[in-house]
């Protein structure tokens, strides 16, 4: 069985949302921010969205802060600029409200990496392990999760299990790989990856270091172990963030995906921010799920209310107590 989407697409080509042209002389801006007044709608926006969308959002984040906003927000409608996981986690924490994001496609290679069933006959080897779960995760995968976790609070998820209980820990490989080395925990660790995070080329990094012998190499957990090796700092997206805002240094090259570099500039419009290049020939690293959002889609979504994201109860009910969990463990640390 797997979660469900419901975009009823007899619906929406009756309307021409398929192929709906935007009047180009609307302000979208404008029309957005009527459209949140009178639905009384929320936009989460995670980092690595269009700035334009980042601009326009009631609050951008990372995993963990977004999750901690879908299930606190008032909203009616929570839009959900960003991809299927984190839509599907807005639902599970807010399970009566509306939850819509502007284009089905924007999936995520890391989610893809570990289904359920597979995750499940997997799970069964090691009976006596609790499963860590990495919230790029699907519904159904947290129905298979003891405790989630986001690269902000996973070194504390994992030390708050005891040391004698052994561990899974899916679905990002180099994550669990930094987490062992890091809590000195002996995990088990599924064999999935961001595709982002695994496309850096650090040849192509090592001559930028040399052209900005000043400059900071700074990078998400999700990278491979042999470039986190050579960075200076190693933390979320927010921590990534943060480190820029309070750190001395005017120079950094940033080994995640592109999009934060726009909240980097606006922080710290004084300093430069490389972002890491790639092994293709793009002048950046971007992820091609997160872009498929853009603002045109965000008017029309918010417009038409859809395409909805629906889940199963008992995806709900079973899955909603790992994410629980994970924000419990981090208001207690302070996260």
């Amino acid at each position: 069985m797997t979660t469900e989407i419901d975009f009823a697409p007899e619906k929406l080509q009756k309307l021409g949302f398929l192929d709906i042209d935007v009047d180009p002389t609307l302000d979208l801006f404008e029309e957005i921010n009527k459209l949140k007044k009178e639905k009384n709608a929320i936009i989460l926006a995670h980092y690595y969205q269009e700035p334009d969308i980042q601009d326009i959002a009631d609050y951008i984040g990372d995993s963990l802060g977004l999750s901690q906003e879908a299930a606190r927000t008032e909203a009616d409608i929570i839009v959900f600029a960003g991809v299927h996981f984190m839509a599907e986690t807005a639902k599970m924490l807010s399970p009566h409200k509306k939850v819509i994001l502007p284009d089905l496609k924007a999936g995520c290679s890391l989610a893809d990496a570990c289904p359920a069933p597979l995750f499940k006959k997997f799970k069964e080897k090691y009976p006596d392990h609790i499963v860590v779960s990495y919230v790029n995760t699907t519904a159904e995968m947290k129905t298979l999760t003891d405790i989630c976790c986001t690269s902000t609070n996973a070194v504390q998820i994992i030390e708050s299990i005891p040391k004698d209980q052994p561990i899974i820990f899916a679905p990002d490989i180099n994550l669990g790989r930094y987490l062992v080395k890091k809590t000195g925990r002996d995990m088990v660790l599924w064999n999935g990856a961001c595709m982002v995070h695994e496309i850096f080329s650090m040849e192509k990094i090592a001559k930028l270091r040399r052209q900005h012998p000043n400059a900071l190499l700074i990078a998400h957990p999700e990278c491979e172990e042999h470039l986190l090796a050579t960075a200076d700092y190693i933390g979320s997206t927010t921590g990534l963030l943060k480190f820029t805002m309070r750190s001395e240094a005017t120079e950094f090259i940033v080994a995640t995906e592109a999009g934060i570099l726009h909240q980097m500039e606006k922080a710290s419009p004084h300093k430069t921010f490389l972002p890491a290049p790639p092994e293709n020939t793009c002048a950046c690293n971007e992820c091609p799920h997160m872009k498929l959002n853009t603002l045109e889609k965000l008017y029309i979504c918010m417009k038409y209310e859809m395409p909805e994201v629906i889940l199963p109860e008992w995806v709900i009910r079973e899955g909603v107590k790992s994410i629980d969990r994970m924000l419990e463990i981090s208001a207690k640390a302070g996260l």
